[in-house]
Protein backbone atom coordinates (compact mmCIF):
# COMPACT_ATOMS: atom_id res chain seq x y z
CA UNK A 1 0.00 0.00 0.00
CA UNK A 2 1.34 3.49 -0.81
CA UNK A 3 2.96 5.50 1.94
CA UNK A 4 3.51 9.25 2.09
CA UNK A 5 3.76 12.10 4.52
CA UNK A 6 0.11 12.98 5.00
CA UNK A 7 -0.18 16.70 4.45
CA UNK A 8 -2.92 18.93 3.09
CA UNK A 9 -1.31 18.76 -0.36
CA UNK A 10 -1.08 14.95 -0.25
CA UNK A 11 -4.62 14.56 0.95
CA UNK A 12 -6.06 17.03 -1.59
CA UNK A 13 -4.23 15.24 -4.41
CA UNK A 14 -5.43 11.74 -3.43
CA UNK A 15 -7.68 10.14 -6.07
CA UNK A 16 -10.54 7.69 -5.65
CA UNK A 17 -10.71 4.31 -7.32
CA UNK A 18 -13.15 1.49 -7.84
CA UNK A 19 -12.80 0.55 -4.21
CA UNK A 20 -11.40 2.09 -1.01
CA UNK A 21 -7.88 3.44 -1.45
CA UNK A 22 -5.44 3.86 1.46
CA UNK A 23 -2.40 6.08 1.93
CA UNK A 24 -0.37 5.39 5.07
CA UNK A 25 1.64 8.04 6.83
CA UNK A 26 5.42 7.51 6.88
CA UNK A 27 5.85 9.08 10.32
CA UNK A 28 3.10 7.57 12.54
CA UNK A 29 2.59 3.83 12.16
CA UNK A 30 -1.06 2.92 11.55
CA UNK A 31 -2.12 6.49 10.67
CA UNK A 32 -3.66 6.68 7.21
CA UNK A 33 -6.14 8.24 4.80
CA UNK A 34 -8.99 6.25 3.30
CA UNK A 35 -10.41 7.49 -0.02
CA UNK A 36 -13.81 5.97 -0.88
CA UNK A 37 -15.01 5.32 -4.45
CA UNK A 38 -17.31 8.30 -4.02
CA UNK A 39 -14.35 10.55 -3.28
CA UNK A 40 -14.82 10.80 0.47
CA UNK A 41 -11.62 11.18 2.50
CA UNK A 42 -11.43 9.86 6.02
CA UNK A 43 -8.52 9.69 8.44
CA UNK A 44 -8.10 6.28 10.09
CA UNK A 45 -5.86 4.53 12.59
CA UNK A 46 -5.08 0.84 12.19
CA UNK A 47 -3.67 -1.19 15.07
CA UNK A 48 -3.31 -4.61 16.62
CA UNK A 49 -3.70 -5.35 20.32
CA UNK A 50 -1.22 -7.62 22.08
CA UNK A 51 -2.71 -10.84 23.41
CA UNK A 52 -2.48 -11.03 27.20
CA UNK A 53 0.70 -12.88 28.15
CA UNK A 54 1.78 -13.39 24.53
CA UNK A 55 4.02 -11.59 22.09
CA UNK A 56 1.61 -12.19 19.23
CA UNK A 57 -1.03 -9.63 18.46
CA UNK A 58 -4.70 -9.87 17.52
CA UNK A 59 -6.12 -9.26 14.07
CA UNK A 60 -5.90 -5.71 12.77
CA UNK A 61 -8.56 -3.28 13.86
CA UNK A 62 -9.36 0.04 12.29
CA UNK A 63 -10.50 3.17 14.11
CA UNK A 64 -12.09 6.08 12.25
CA UNK A 65 -10.57 9.37 13.36
CA UNK A 66 -12.74 11.71 11.28
CA UNK A 67 -13.38 13.26 7.88
CA UNK A 68 -10.89 15.44 6.07
CA UNK A 69 -12.20 18.98 6.12
CA UNK A 70 -13.54 18.66 9.64
CA UNK A 71 -10.01 17.72 10.64
CA UNK A 72 -6.72 18.79 9.13
CA UNK A 73 -3.98 16.25 8.50
CA UNK A 74 -2.02 17.58 11.46
CA UNK A 75 -5.01 17.35 13.78
CA UNK A 76 -5.70 13.81 12.64
CA UNK A 77 -2.02 12.88 13.12
CA UNK A 78 -2.10 14.20 16.71
CA UNK A 79 -5.15 12.07 17.42
CA UNK A 80 -3.43 9.05 15.85
CA UNK A 81 -0.48 9.52 18.21
CA UNK A 82 -2.90 9.54 21.18
CA UNK A 83 -4.49 6.34 19.93
CA UNK A 84 -1.09 4.72 19.44
CA UNK A 85 -0.18 5.56 23.03
CA UNK A 86 -3.46 3.95 24.23
CA UNK A 87 -2.63 0.77 22.30
CA UNK A 88 0.86 0.75 23.75
CA UNK A 89 -0.68 0.97 27.25
CA UNK A 90 -2.99 -1.96 26.45
CA UNK A 91 -6.17 0.04 25.89
CA UNK A 92 -8.23 -0.78 22.83
CA UNK A 93 -9.39 2.58 21.34
CA UNK A 94 -12.52 1.10 19.77
CA UNK A 95 -13.49 -0.70 22.96
CA UNK A 96 -12.77 2.43 24.98
CA UNK A 97 -15.08 4.40 22.73
CA UNK A 98 -17.80 1.75 23.04
CA UNK A 99 -17.37 1.74 26.81
CA UNK A 100 -17.58 5.53 26.93
CA UNK A 101 -20.74 5.46 24.80
CA UNK A 102 -22.26 2.75 27.01
CA UNK A 103 -21.40 4.77 30.12
CA UNK A 104 -23.03 7.86 28.62
CA UNK A 105 -26.18 5.90 27.76
CA UNK A 106 -26.24 4.40 31.25
CA UNK A 107 -25.99 7.86 32.77
CA UNK A 108 -28.83 9.09 30.54
CA UNK A 109 -30.95 6.14 31.62
CA UNK A 110 -30.08 6.73 35.27
CA UNK A 111 -31.01 10.40 34.94
CA UNK A 112 -34.31 9.49 33.28
CA UNK A 113 -35.02 7.04 36.10
CA UNK A 114 -34.18 9.71 38.70
CA UNK A 115 -36.64 12.06 37.03
CA UNK A 116 -39.26 9.30 36.92
CA UNK A 117 -38.73 8.51 40.60
CA UNK A 118 -39.21 12.17 41.47
CA UNK A 119 -42.33 12.60 39.33
CA UNK A 120 -44.67 9.79 38.31
CA UNK A 121 -43.21 7.31 40.83
CA UNK A 122 -43.33 9.74 43.76
CA UNK A 123 -45.84 8.34 46.27
CA UNK A 124 -48.07 11.41 46.51
CA UNK A 125 -48.38 11.63 42.73
CA UNK A 126 -48.89 7.89 42.29
CA UNK A 127 -51.50 7.89 45.06
CA UNK A 128 -53.47 10.65 43.31
CA UNK A 129 -53.37 8.66 40.07
CA UNK A 130 -54.59 5.57 41.91
CA UNK A 131 -57.44 7.46 43.60
CA UNK A 132 -58.60 8.71 40.20
CA UNK A 133 -58.52 5.17 38.86
CA UNK A 134 -60.20 3.75 41.99
CA UNK A 135 -63.02 6.30 41.91
CA UNK A 136 -63.95 5.55 38.31
CA UNK A 137 -63.58 1.79 38.50
CA UNK A 138 -66.86 0.13 37.53
CA UNK A 139 -69.14 -0.65 40.44
CA UNK A 140 -67.12 1.27 43.01
CA UNK A 141 -69.27 2.47 45.90
CA UNK A 142 -69.01 6.19 46.84
CA UNK A 143 -68.48 5.26 50.50
CA UNK A 144 -65.48 3.13 49.55
CA UNK A 145 -64.03 6.01 47.49
CA UNK A 146 -64.46 8.40 50.42
CA UNK A 147 -62.73 5.93 52.74
CA UNK A 148 -59.85 5.52 50.28
CA UNK A 149 -59.35 9.29 50.03
CA UNK A 150 -59.48 9.69 53.80
CA UNK A 151 -56.83 7.03 54.36
CA UNK A 152 -54.52 8.34 51.63
CA UNK A 153 -54.89 11.94 52.84
CA UNK A 154 -54.78 11.40 56.60
CA UNK A 155 -52.51 8.37 56.99
CA UNK A 156 -50.37 7.56 53.93
CA UNK A 157 -49.39 10.91 52.41
CA UNK A 158 -48.27 12.54 55.69
CA UNK A 159 -45.87 9.64 56.29
CA UNK A 160 -44.69 8.83 52.76
CA UNK A 161 -44.85 12.23 51.05
CA UNK A 162 -43.04 12.17 47.70
CA UNK A 163 -40.83 9.17 48.49
CA UNK A 164 -40.37 7.06 45.33
CA UNK A 165 -42.71 4.06 45.27
CA UNK A 166 -39.89 1.55 44.56
CA UNK A 167 -38.07 2.76 47.68
CA UNK A 168 -41.01 2.16 50.03
CA UNK A 169 -40.86 -1.06 52.01
CA UNK A 170 -42.23 -2.62 55.17
CA UNK A 171 -40.07 -0.42 57.36
CA UNK A 172 -41.92 2.62 55.96
CA UNK A 173 -45.41 1.13 56.17
CA UNK A 174 -45.36 -0.56 59.57
CA UNK A 175 -44.97 2.74 61.50
CA UNK A 176 -48.06 4.06 59.70
CA UNK A 177 -50.09 1.14 61.04
CA UNK A 178 -48.50 1.38 64.48
CA UNK A 179 -49.49 5.04 64.69
CA UNK A 180 -53.20 4.17 64.51
CA UNK A 181 -54.42 3.83 68.13
CA UNK A 182 -54.78 0.20 69.21
CA UNK A 183 -58.43 0.72 70.09
CA UNK A 184 -59.18 1.80 66.51
CA UNK A 185 -58.94 -1.73 65.13
CA UNK A 186 -61.31 -1.08 62.25
CA UNK A 187 -59.30 1.94 61.08
CA UNK A 188 -55.98 0.11 61.39
CA UNK A 189 -57.37 -2.73 59.31
CA UNK A 190 -58.80 -0.28 56.75
CA UNK A 191 -55.43 1.52 56.40
CA UNK A 192 -53.76 -1.83 55.73
CA UNK A 193 -56.45 -2.87 53.23
CA UNK A 194 -56.44 0.30 51.15
CA UNK A 195 -52.65 0.58 51.22
CA UNK A 196 -52.48 -3.00 49.96
CA UNK A 197 -54.89 -2.22 47.13
CA UNK A 198 -52.85 0.85 46.17
CA UNK A 199 -49.48 -0.95 46.16
CA UNK A 200 -50.98 -3.98 44.43
CA UNK A 201 -52.21 -1.68 41.66
CA UNK A 202 -48.74 -0.13 41.41
CA UNK A 203 -47.15 -3.57 41.11
CA UNK A 204 -49.49 -4.54 38.28
CA UNK A 205 -48.55 -1.36 36.43
CA UNK A 206 -44.83 -2.11 36.79
CA UNK A 207 -44.20 0.84 39.08
CA UNK A 208 -42.80 -1.49 41.77
CA UNK A 209 -41.58 -5.08 41.72
CA UNK A 210 -44.04 -6.33 44.29
CA UNK A 211 -46.56 -5.35 46.94
CA UNK A 212 -44.65 -4.89 50.23
CA UNK A 213 -47.81 -5.46 52.28
CA UNK A 214 -48.10 -9.10 51.21
CA UNK A 215 -45.23 -9.93 53.59
CA UNK A 216 -46.76 -7.93 56.45
CA UNK A 217 -49.09 -9.19 59.13
CA UNK A 218 -52.67 -8.13 58.54
CA UNK A 219 -54.10 -6.27 61.56
CA UNK A 220 -56.61 -8.25 63.57
CA UNK A 221 -60.27 -7.46 62.87
CA UNK A 222 -62.26 -5.45 65.40
CA UNK A 223 -64.37 -7.35 67.87
CA UNK A 224 -67.79 -8.06 66.44
CA UNK A 225 -70.23 -5.49 67.76
CA UNK A 226 -73.30 -6.81 69.50
CA UNK A 227 -74.82 -3.52 70.61
CA UNK A 228 -78.60 -3.55 70.24
CA UNK A 229 -80.73 -0.68 71.47
CA UNK A 230 -83.38 -1.63 74.00
CA UNK A 231 -86.96 -0.60 73.28
CA UNK A 232 -86.56 2.27 75.73
CA UNK A 233 -83.32 3.44 74.06
CA UNK A 234 -84.83 3.11 70.60
CA UNK A 235 -87.92 5.07 71.65
CA UNK A 236 -85.77 7.86 73.10
CA UNK A 237 -83.67 7.94 69.93
CA UNK A 238 -86.72 8.06 67.66
CA UNK A 239 -88.27 10.91 69.64
CA UNK A 240 -84.96 12.80 69.77
CA UNK A 241 -84.72 12.83 65.97
CA UNK A 242 -87.47 15.47 66.03
CA UNK A 243 -84.86 17.90 67.40
CA UNK A 244 -82.53 17.34 64.43
CA UNK A 245 -82.74 19.81 61.59
CA UNK A 246 -84.15 18.75 58.22
CA UNK A 247 -83.26 16.44 56.55
CA UNK A 248 -81.13 14.75 59.24
CA UNK A 249 -84.07 13.89 61.47
CA UNK A 250 -85.73 12.15 58.54
CA UNK A 251 -82.44 10.42 57.75
CA UNK A 252 -82.22 8.83 61.20
CA UNK A 253 -85.91 7.87 61.22
CA UNK A 254 -85.60 6.20 57.81
CA UNK A 255 -82.58 4.29 59.10
CA UNK A 256 -84.68 3.03 61.99
CA UNK A 257 -87.72 2.20 59.84
CA UNK A 258 -85.95 0.51 56.90
CA UNK A 259 -82.85 -1.04 58.47
CA UNK A 260 -80.74 -0.21 55.42
CA UNK A 261 -77.12 0.90 55.46
CA UNK A 262 -76.34 4.55 56.22
CA UNK A 263 -74.69 5.12 52.83
CA UNK A 264 -77.69 3.64 51.03
CA UNK A 265 -80.17 5.80 52.92
CA UNK A 266 -78.02 8.94 52.68
CA UNK A 267 -77.66 8.52 48.90
CA UNK A 268 -81.35 7.72 48.26
CA UNK A 269 -82.66 9.25 45.01
CA UNK A 270 -86.23 9.98 44.01
CA UNK A 271 -85.74 7.91 40.85
CA UNK A 272 -85.32 4.84 43.08
CA UNK A 273 -88.72 5.35 44.75
CA UNK A 274 -92.22 4.37 43.61
CA UNK A 275 -94.98 6.00 45.66
CA UNK A 276 -97.75 3.96 44.02
CA UNK A 277 -96.27 0.58 44.92
CA UNK A 278 -94.59 1.85 48.11
CA UNK A 279 -91.22 0.44 47.08
CA UNK A 280 -87.66 1.66 47.23
CA UNK A 281 -85.30 -0.13 44.84
CA UNK A 282 -81.63 0.25 45.72
CA UNK A 283 -79.66 -0.25 42.48
CA UNK A 284 -76.86 -2.81 42.40
CA UNK A 285 -74.16 -0.17 42.01
CA UNK A 286 -75.18 1.41 45.33
CA UNK A 287 -75.69 -1.80 47.28
CA UNK A 288 -72.76 -3.16 49.27
CA UNK A 289 -73.13 -6.69 47.91
CA UNK A 290 -73.66 -5.44 44.32
CA UNK A 291 -77.17 -6.91 44.24
CA UNK A 292 -80.21 -4.71 43.54
CA UNK A 293 -82.46 -4.64 46.58
CA UNK A 294 -86.21 -4.04 46.95
CA UNK A 295 -87.23 -2.32 50.18
CA UNK A 296 -90.98 -2.14 50.83
CA UNK A 297 -91.90 1.17 52.46
CA UNK A 298 -94.04 1.13 55.59
CA UNK A 299 -96.70 3.76 56.20
CA UNK A 300 -94.43 5.87 58.49
CA UNK A 301 -91.63 5.70 55.89
CA UNK A 302 -94.05 6.96 53.23
CA UNK A 303 -95.05 9.81 55.51
CA UNK A 304 -91.40 10.79 55.97
CA UNK A 305 -90.88 10.85 52.20
CA UNK A 306 -94.09 12.81 51.65
CA UNK A 307 -92.80 15.47 54.03
CA UNK A 308 -89.44 15.59 52.28
CA UNK A 309 -91.21 15.91 48.92
CA UNK A 310 -93.45 18.69 50.28
CA UNK A 311 -96.67 16.77 49.51
CA UNK A 312 -97.67 15.72 53.01
CA UNK A 313 -101.42 15.39 53.43
CA UNK A 314 -102.23 15.56 49.71
CA UNK A 315 -104.83 13.09 48.46
CA UNK A 316 -102.68 11.99 45.52
CA UNK A 317 -99.12 12.89 46.43
CA UNK A 318 -96.55 12.93 43.65
CA UNK A 319 -92.85 12.70 44.40
CA UNK A 320 -90.08 14.25 42.33
CA UNK A 321 -88.67 11.97 39.64
CA UNK A 322 -85.01 12.87 40.06
CA UNK A 323 -82.49 14.28 42.51
CA UNK A 324 -81.42 13.30 46.00
CA UNK A 325 -84.07 12.75 48.64
CA UNK A 326 -81.89 13.80 51.56
CA UNK A 327 -80.02 16.95 50.60
CA UNK A 328 -79.13 20.33 52.03
CA UNK A 329 -77.92 21.82 48.75
CA UNK A 330 -80.44 20.46 46.27
CA UNK A 331 -77.54 19.06 44.25
CA UNK A 332 -75.67 16.62 46.49
CA UNK A 333 -76.58 13.93 49.00
CA UNK A 334 -76.23 14.86 52.65
CA UNK A 335 -72.80 14.86 54.26
CA UNK A 336 -71.62 15.68 57.76
CA UNK A 337 -73.42 12.67 59.22
CA UNK A 338 -70.94 12.34 62.09
CA UNK A 339 -71.71 15.91 63.16
CA UNK A 340 -75.43 15.21 62.83
CA UNK A 341 -75.07 12.23 65.17
CA UNK A 342 -73.45 14.49 67.77
CA UNK A 343 -76.53 16.70 67.58
CA UNK A 344 -78.76 13.63 67.90
CA UNK A 345 -76.72 12.39 70.89
CA UNK A 346 -77.27 15.71 72.62
CA UNK A 347 -81.01 15.55 71.90
CA UNK A 348 -81.17 11.97 73.22
CA UNK A 349 -79.37 13.01 76.41
CA UNK A 350 -81.92 15.81 76.85
CA UNK A 351 -84.78 13.36 76.29
CA UNK A 352 -83.26 11.01 78.87
CA UNK A 353 -83.01 13.74 81.52
CA UNK A 354 -79.26 14.19 81.16
CA UNK A 355 -78.36 10.53 80.73
CA UNK A 356 -76.37 9.87 77.56
CA UNK A 357 -77.06 6.84 75.39
CA UNK A 358 -74.02 4.68 76.02
CA UNK A 359 -71.61 3.48 73.32
CA UNK A 360 -73.87 3.33 70.31
CA UNK A 361 -73.20 3.77 66.62
CA UNK A 362 -75.44 4.43 63.65
CA UNK A 363 -74.92 0.88 62.38
CA UNK A 364 -76.42 -0.38 65.65
CA UNK A 365 -79.82 0.76 64.37
CA UNK A 366 -79.58 -1.84 61.62
CA UNK A 367 -78.68 -4.56 64.14
CA UNK A 368 -81.52 -3.39 66.36
CA UNK A 369 -84.02 -3.81 63.52
CA UNK A 370 -82.69 -7.30 62.74
CA UNK A 371 -82.97 -8.31 66.38
CA UNK A 372 -86.38 -6.72 66.64
CA UNK A 373 -87.69 -8.65 63.64
CA UNK A 374 -86.55 -11.90 65.24
CA UNK A 375 -88.37 -10.90 68.44
CA UNK A 376 -91.48 -10.29 66.35
CA UNK A 377 -91.27 -13.84 65.04
CA UNK A 378 -90.06 -13.00 61.53
CA UNK A 379 -88.35 -15.89 59.75
CA UNK A 380 -84.57 -15.64 59.61
CA UNK A 381 -84.62 -15.79 55.79
CA UNK A 382 -86.97 -12.81 55.70
CA UNK A 383 -84.78 -10.82 58.08
CA UNK A 384 -81.76 -11.59 55.88
CA UNK A 385 -83.76 -10.48 52.83
CA UNK A 386 -84.74 -7.21 54.54
CA UNK A 387 -81.04 -6.51 55.26
CA UNK A 388 -79.96 -7.61 51.76
CA UNK A 389 -77.55 -10.12 53.23
CA UNK A 390 -76.23 -12.85 50.93
CA UNK A 391 -75.74 -15.60 53.46
CA UNK A 392 -77.50 -18.56 54.88
CA UNK A 393 -80.30 -19.59 52.54
CA UNK A 394 -79.14 -17.20 49.78
CA UNK A 395 -75.46 -18.20 49.59
CA UNK A 396 -73.65 -20.92 47.70
CA UNK A 397 -75.61 -23.53 45.75
CA UNK A 398 -78.77 -22.72 47.66
CA UNK A 399 -78.68 -19.19 46.30
CA UNK A 400 -78.64 -20.46 42.73
CA UNK A 401 -81.89 -22.32 43.12
CA UNK A 402 -83.54 -20.16 45.78
CA UNK A 403 -84.79 -17.19 43.74
CA UNK A 404 -87.79 -16.14 45.86
CA UNK A 405 -87.43 -12.40 46.59
CA UNK A 406 -89.52 -12.42 49.83
CA UNK A 407 -91.06 -9.13 48.74
CA UNK A 408 -94.41 -9.57 50.46
CA UNK A 409 -92.86 -11.14 53.52
CA UNK A 410 -90.45 -8.20 53.75
CA UNK A 411 -93.39 -5.79 53.52
CA UNK A 412 -95.23 -7.53 56.34
CA UNK A 413 -92.07 -7.57 58.44
CA UNK A 414 -91.29 -3.87 57.94
CA UNK A 415 -94.90 -2.85 58.57
CA UNK A 416 -94.86 -4.83 61.80
CA UNK A 417 -91.56 -3.22 62.77
CA UNK A 418 -92.95 0.26 62.04
CA UNK A 419 -95.95 -0.44 64.26
CA UNK A 420 -93.62 -1.64 67.00
CA UNK A 421 -91.51 1.52 66.77
CA UNK A 422 -94.66 3.65 66.89
CA UNK A 423 -95.94 1.75 69.92
CA UNK A 424 -92.76 2.33 71.94
CA UNK A 425 -92.05 5.87 70.73
CA UNK A 426 -95.60 7.16 71.32
CA UNK A 427 -97.47 4.65 73.48
CA UNK A 428 -100.47 6.91 74.02
CA UNK A 429 -101.31 6.92 70.29
CA UNK A 430 -100.03 3.47 69.28
CA UNK A 431 -102.27 0.99 67.54
CA UNK A 432 -103.24 -2.16 69.36
CA UNK A 433 -100.63 -4.37 67.69
CA UNK A 434 -100.28 -8.12 67.84
CA UNK A 435 -96.64 -9.16 67.27
CA UNK A 436 -96.16 -10.52 63.76
CA UNK A 437 -95.80 -14.31 63.36
CA UNK A 438 -94.80 -15.15 59.78
CA UNK A 439 -95.45 -18.80 59.06
CA UNK A 440 -93.56 -20.97 56.56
Amino acid sequence: MPKAALTKRTVDAAKSGERDQFIWDIDVAGFGLKVTPAGGKVYVFQYRMARPGEAARTAAKRYTIGKHGRLTADQARSRAKELAAMVEMGTDPRQAELDAFAALEAEKAAQAERVRLETELAFDRAADTWLEYYEHEKGRRPASVRQARLIVTNHLKPALGSKPMPHIDRSDLQPILDKVPAKQKAMKRAVFAYASILFGWAAKRGMINGNPLTAMERPSPPDARKRVLTDSELADTYRATQDCRTPFGAFFRLLILTGQRRSEVAGMEWSELDRASAVWTIPAERAKNKAAHIVPLSAPALEELDRLAGVEGQEKPNWPVSGFVLTTTGENAISGISKAKLVLDAAIEKTRAGEALAAWRIHDLRRTLATGLQRLGVRFEVTEAVLNHVSGAKSGVAGVYQQHDWKEEKRSALEAWARHVASIANPAHADNVTPLKVVA
